[in-house]
């Protein structure tokens, strides 16, 4: 497992707490249409945090956010049912597929198999509990089965993939660029030196 400063994680969390209050969905600080980074912000607590103690404050967090978009912002609460509960094990479903990747992580190509892996198993298990949980649990549907509960999935699972792969390309960039940079930089302290 890569082992980041307390300085580094402490701006990774902050990063990642503005994302998320930036995009959770349909709030009073939204910016117009940007897809929901809830996910992805999970799962890279999950890669860059070392406690458990952030991924308590996410879920917090986002059910504050729902909770103030219901309230004061005029956000339907056709969600909010019992099965919200169920973001529990989907959002730690993410969480636990990140902080898995992360004792597999290496700056090398062969990291990618893990990742996706790590990303695959995370996404369907967060696909199951929420999803699964809303149309089963949340009163919303009169008759539920499994059939139709696959077809919704295959309908509406896919959006969620690509919201999630496009800020996940963005964070691997972004990774990329850092490791890069202080690469560089210790390299031209040594040759200084």
């Amino acid at each position: 497992m890569f082992t980041l400063s307390t300085r580094n994680q402490m701006g990774i969390g902050l990063a990642l707490v503005s994302l998320m209050i930036i995009t959770r969905g349909h709030h009073f600080a939204s910016l117009h249409n940007l897809p929901d980074a809830s996910w992805l912000i999970f799962f890279l607590a999950g890669v860059y945090l070392r406690s458990a103690w952030p991924l308590l404050g996410f879920l917090a967090l986002g059910g504050w956010l729902d909770f103030a978009a219901y309230t004061w912002g005029g956000v339907s609460g056709f969600c909010l049912t019992p099965a919200y509960v169920f973001l529990l094990p989907a959002y730690t479903s993410l969480w636990l597929a990140g902080r898995w990747y992360a004792h597999r992580h290496q700056y090398a190509l062969r990291t990618l198999m893990p990742l996706s892996l790590s990303m695959l198993t995370g996404l369907t298990l967060c696909e199951l509990f929420s999803s699964g949980g809303f149309y089963f649990f949340s009163g919303r549907f009169e008759s539920t089965t499994w059939a139709e509960f696959a077809e919704r999935s295959i309908k509406y699972f896919p959006m969620y993939i690509e919201s999630f792969l496009i800020y996940a390309g963005i964070a691997i960039v972004m990774h990329a660029a850092w490791v890069a940079l202080r690469q560089q930089f210790n390299s031209s302290n040594t040759s200084a030196g």
